[in-house]
């Protein structure tokens, strides 16, 4: 298998704000057609990341290069091979969605017969043929979002960033985007995103950085992130939480766990083989007097990755005077 071309090279990466370090030690890489996921909670250092990578912060350690190019040293020409779609645009609610393409393409002076070229395919590609010449202020939150996406993609970019691409929207307009930023794929373009959303890193993604307070706690395909914490897993919630430490304590001795973490309801088991270990979990929950108020079972899932590499849920946000992005 030939190797693949690095698109984006990240070493070593640090960012402060003044006393706050809001990134510490970043190191991965990007392939050129891939769809690359930087999944973390509100205030772990994502969007600070994207940020530096589009040159729009510059870094305090470390550096990172798009297709070779150094963003510190050659930001210009870093931009003009780049795309950005932020959180949220500043879209003029009484221009059409043909009238915001054709603002950005005199602001990056391309010629008028291929501004209206691109502009005639970008609005095909979104699907916004029908609604180009309504107000935005018609449109949707999803058509919004598609509007994004092609002024992002206007100044006909090789590598596309997006900065939560379905923050707010409804289930059937983010599986809409999700079929267009993997349609963006098939044609060759390398992506990529900010999410907190499991579920959407764990299917768009070809592989992803989980990041937490500023540090990667793994990198590597959903797939392979989810096989790698090995069995699968027993979830208990209790109704008597005074029991909980026994029961944890029981739990740990049986031969077939393989770790145990504490909620503050319960516990979760990881296993290997459910069939041996849920009757020996029982067991022990009798001879604890814990009562057992709900048993769940299940392979592992991201969230599952998400907990065991940073010891905590991915709503479970970092407090206030810690979010920096």
């Amino acid at each position: 298998m030939s190797e693949r071309t690095v698109a984006i090279d990240v070493a070593h990466l640090g960012k402060t704000y003044d006393q706050f370090q809001a990134v510490h030690d970043l190191s991965f890489q990007v392939y050129e057609g891939e769809i690359f996921g930087l999944l973390g909670p509100n205030g772990a250092g994502k969007s600070t990341t994207l940020r530096v990578m589009i040159t729009l912060l510059q870094p305090t350690t470390g550096g990172v290069s798009i297709l070779g190019h150094d963003v510190v040293r050659e930001a210009d020409r870093v931009r003009r091979i780049i795309g950005y779609v932020p959180q949220e645009r500043a879209i003029d609610r009484f221009l059409t969605g043909r009238e915001h393409l054709e603002l950005l393409a005199s602001l990056y002076h391309l010629p008028k017969d291929e501004a209206r070229r691109r502009i005639a395919e970008l609005l095909k590609l979104v699907d916004l043929e029908g609604h180009a010449d309504r107000p935005a202020k018609t449109y949707s939150g999803g058509m919004k979002r598609k509007l994004d996406i092609a002024c992002g993609l206007l100044p006909n970019p090789k590598i596309l960033f997006l900065d939560e691409p379905t923050l707010g929207l409804d289930v059937p307009s983010r599986l809409r985007i999700w079929d267009y930023v993997r349609m963006l794929r098939q044609r060759g373009l390398t992506v990529v995103m900010t999410t907190n959303y499991l579920d959407e890193a764990d299917q768009l993604c070809d592989r992803l950085a989980i990041i937490d307070r500023g540090t990667i706690k793994a990198l590597g395909a959903p797939t392979e992130l989810k096989l790698g914490l090995g069995g699968d897993l027993v979830s208990l919630t209790i109704k008597n939480g005074e029991a909980l430490d026994a029961l944890a304590a029981a739990v740990r001795g049986l031969p077939s766990v393989r770790a145990v973490t504490m909620k503050p309801l319960g516990l979760d088991i990881r296993v290997d083989s459910p069939e041996k270990a849920l009757p020996a979990i029982l067991d022990a929950a009798n001879r604890t007097y814990c009562q057992l108020e709900l048993i769940d079972y299940h392979r592992p899932r991201l969230d599952d990755v998400f907990i065991a590499h940073t010891g905590r849920a991915i709503r479970e946000e970092i407090p206030a005077e810690n979010h920096e992005e």
